[in-house]
This record gives structure tokens, C-alpha cells and sequence, in this order.
């Protein structure tokens, strides 16, 4: 019988988050109706999250430990290792918290599928205990996806992990300055910033930079132990070249940027640009595949 914790991972519902601004949930509605809009789709989603999330704790044995944490105090709350980690709520739930696990096994239930893509919350809440036994015995019809996280390391050891991409430049997303070395060859920058996808992340901001290009990479998959990285609006001068403006990261390889940035040069992780690391006049980042990975449960397809 196993005496692992079961840590339900939330965060506040739309619906929560007007309440809390206004005051009063009549307060709330009379600021939407003013701009005619409703309350009701908001009340609606939140209480499909409530019922999703009582499916889930049902479902958990009565002797079992549990721990329920918002998003916003992910980092405050310490992981043990055992912990089977339950994401409750939309799939940017999951990129938020990825950085703090490691190695745990993480269970995404999608609590209103017709709102939510469902690519980390793929399974609905009736299949939350066959899942449980599943990370705990790996007995079941279901598989451990092990997701593609990308690593940026600074030169004094700070460190910034995403299951998405990382953006590295200027917190304006323009006239970002840097050196860039990848394949042995190295230029100065003047860019709108460069991004680094996985595979999770290559349907997304990554793809949208791709789309359009003549010649782009090929995107990863999301358990491919590569990625694609991407500079934005490259500025051809007499000081900046536009040579290195894309590739693939593999395995070992590193993407290097030396900051030439006095001021304002962040790197962010997952669009959480309020909680980036400095990147200013003589930081250095390599940017690689991280050791850690997500590893979520998802059923069989066969099964499915």
C-alpha cells in the first residue's frame, strides 16, 4: 500500500480572481455588465472546475497524504521525491509548475475539455484513480510521456528551467544586444531576442515565429532530446551579423549568448516574465536540453 503524498496543484478560476478584485460578487457582475459583458460564462467554468476537482478528491483513499497548493505559492511549496503530483485546471497550469518537479510522476485532469486544449491535462477526472495506481504500480492501460524541459545556465550558476521556450533579450522584446556563438561560429546581435522551444513549446510562440520563415528547422516533438531556437528580427549592421539565426540544439550541444546589455536584458521562462533572471553586461547563458523532464501519465491510445 503506497504512502506517497498526493499534491493537487490549482490556481484561481477567472471567476475567483474578479471576485477577489472587486470585492463582491455583486461588485464583480455590475463592472462586467458595464461593459456588457456577463458573469454567468465565468460562474459557469468555475463551477465545472469545483465539480472536476471534487471528482478528483473523492477518488483519493482516506489514508492517503494529501497537500492542496495554488500556483502562486509553487515557489514556496517543497516536492518530496514520491510525491504523485495532480494538475487540476487548464494545460499553462502544468508549464508553470514543470520547473519545480523532478522526476515525480504528474497526473493533468482537464476539467472542462471544451475550453481547454488538454495537451498536459489530458485525462478527464473518471480516470484520475487508474492513473494513481498506474504511477504507483505501473499497472494499467496507460504510458509515462517523458517532455523535453530546456535549460538556461548562467556563468555564476543561477539557473532557468521551461517545458515551453525560453526567451532571452531585452524586457522590451526589442533592440536586444548580445554576442551569440552555436556551431563554432560566434556574431554580435541586434534582435528583437531569441527564443529556445521544445517540442511542447513548438506549437506555440515557437511556431508562430517558423510559420512564416522560406527555410525554418524542423520543430521537435515534445520527448525529442532537441530544440529549436529562433532569433527575432535580426538587424544587419556594419557591428551585427544575421548568419546565426536559427538551428537545433542536440542532445549536449549549447546555444552561448554573452549579454551586451547595460541594462534590461532578462531571460524568462513559460511567458512568466515577472520571475526572469538578469541577462546584463557580462552575463553568459548556455542554453541546452535540461536533465530534468516532465514525466505525465497519459493513457494509451489503443485504450483511449
Amino acid at each position: 500500500m503506497s504512502d506517497a503524498r498526493i499534491v493537487i496543484v490549482t490556481r484561481k478560476t477567472p471567476f475567483v480572481q474578479l471576485i477577489e478584485r472587486w470585492g463582491t460578487r455583486t461588485q464583480a457582475e455590475f463592472y462586467l455588465q458595464t461593459r456588457g459583458q456577463s458573469m454567468d460564462d465565468y460562474e459557469a467554468a468555475h463551477e465545472g472546475f469545483l465539480k472536476a476537482l471534487d471528482g478528483v478528491v473523492r477518488q483519493i483513499p482516506a489514508h492517503r497524504r494529501r497537500a492542496t497548493v495554488d500556483r502562486s505559492q509553487l515557489d514556496r511549496f517543497i516536492f518530496a521525491a514520491d510525491d504523485v503530483v495532480v494538475f487540476v485546471g487548464q494545460d499553462g497550469l502544468v508549464a508553470n509548475a514543470a520547473k519545480y518537479l523532478h522526476g515525480q510522476m504528474a497526473i493533468g485532469i482537464n476539467p472542462d475539455p471544451a475550453r481547454y486544449e488538454g495537451v498536459l491535462v489530458p485525462l478527464p477526472p473518471p480516470l484520475f484513480s487508474a492513473a494513481l495506481h498506474f504511477a504507483e504500480e505501473k499497472e494499467g492501460a496507460f504510458t509515462v510521456e517523458r517532455r523535453t524541459m530546456v535549460e538556461a545556465l548562467r556563468e555564476d550558476g543561477q539557473r532557468l528551467l521551461a517545458l515551453n521556450e525560453i526567451y532571452i533579450g531585452h524586457r522590451t522584446h526589442q533592440s536586444s544586444r548580445y554576442r551569440i556563438t552555436f556551431g563554432g561560429t560566434e556574431e554580435r546581435h541586434s534582435s528583437s531576442g531569441v527564443i529556445v522551444a521544445t517540442g511542447t513549446g513548438s506549437t506555440g510562440w515557437a511556431k508562430s515565429i517558423a510559420t512564416p520563415m522560406k527555410d525554418p528547422p524542423a520543430l521537435p516533438a515534445p520527448s525529442d532530446h532537441r530544440l529549436a531556437f529562433f532569433v527575432r528580427e535580426a538587424w544587419p549592421s556594419v557591428a551585427t551579423g544575421i548568419s546565426v539565426t536559427k538551428g537545433i540544439i542536440v542532445d549536449k550541444d549549447k546555444l552561448i549568448l554573452a549579454s551586451d546589455m547595460p541594462e534590461e536584458g532578462i531571460a524568462f521562462g513559460d511567458g512568466i516574465e515577472t520571475d526572469p533572471v538578469e541577462f546584463l553586461s557580462g552575463h553568459r547563458l548556455q542554453i541546452g536540453v535540461a536533465e530534468n523532464a516532465l514525466h505525465l501519465i497519459r493513457q494509451n491510445v489503443a485504450a483511449g
